[in-house]
């Protein structure tokens, strides 16, 4: 298989998207997805009801059919993917903002470190996901707790997955090399350490949006966080697996598909940056 890193410039994105199809189809999808959701024109407004249109097959008319209320399927998937995948990266980045610097200090020696593994331990006890319906419902489906509740039930992943990384790359020999000629602590961890935990943070950080995506149409299933009219893919589930059994599939099977799509997408792209992390550093 050729190298990437070892073709000239103009080659290597031809090379990536050969070697990780997958990651590429995926990113495609969501770059399309938020674009579409974003600027495009939908055929509908995704709020409106029209109760004569009440649950219409996909069609010329309706490409993914029309739900109990009347609206559009379509128009909702789109515009819900503007919602649920704003709130999954933002609750990303709050997790990578939190998460890194309680890692950096939870791989030190010294007591702030006991304490931070000890109180991480007694946090993760508790079922997270069932702490974040409670703090999402408590706030009023407000929609920053979402984000908050995401962090809550990633930040421990992060400071677990430096924490681990970091002990481990203090034992390499460069490490050893770079005490040995006299280097700062700072100058350790900023200029030896951090490089080379980027690209697991990477894979990490592509493996949470997938994981918030699933985190958000949970809640919306459940009933809270994005509130109605305002479309999300976990509310429209809901409201749709009661005629499952009837035959109106189209109502939480395109919802269920986009959630699918996007999870897959995302795990897609943490195998093609994992892939290529361990070919830079091979």
């Amino acid at each position: 298989m050729p190298d990437v890193f070892a073709a000239p410039r103009g080659h290597q994105l031809r090379l990536l998207v050969k070697q990780h199809p997958g990651a590429t189809v995926g990113v495609a999808f969501i770059v399309l997805l938020l674009l579409a959701s974003l600027f495009a024109p939908l055929p509908y407004d995704p709020t409106a009801t029209n109760g004569s249109n009440a649950l219409k097959a996909p069609g010329a008319e309706h490409w993914f059919g029309t739900d109990g209320a009347g609206g559009d399927v379509f128009s909702r998937v789109i515009s819900a993917a503007r919602i649920d995948l704003s709130l999954a990266l933002a609750g990303t980045l709050l997790s990578l903002v939190v998460g890194l610097p309680l890692g950096l200090v939870a791989s030190g020696k010294g007591r702030a470190s006991d304490w931070l593994v000890r109180g991480l331990d007694a946090f993760q006890a508790f079922p997270l996901l069932i702490l974040a319906l409670a703090l999402v419902s408590l706030s009023g489906n407000r929609l920053y707790m979402v984000v908050v509740a995401i962090a809550l039930i990633n930040v421990p992943r992060y400071i677990r997955l430096m924490r681990s990384e970091i002990l481990s790359l203090r034992e390499s020999r460069f490490i050893e090399a770079a005490i040995a000629m006299g280097a700062t602590p700072g100058r350790i961890t900023f200029r030896h350490l951090l490089p080379n935990v980027w690209g697991i943070v990477l894979v990490q950080t592509s493996l949470t949006i997938a994981n918030a995506i699933v985190v958000i149409a949970s809640l919306s299933f459940l009933g809270v966080g994005v509130s109605a009219p305002t479309p999300s893919w976990g509310g429209m589930i809901r409201d749709g697996a009661g005629n499952m059994s009837s035959g109106e599939w189209w109502i939480a099977g395109f919802a269920g598909i986009a959630v699918l799509l996007c999870v897959l997408a995302f795990n897609q792209l943490a195998d093609a940056i994992g892939d290529r992390t361990a070919r830079t550093y091979r």
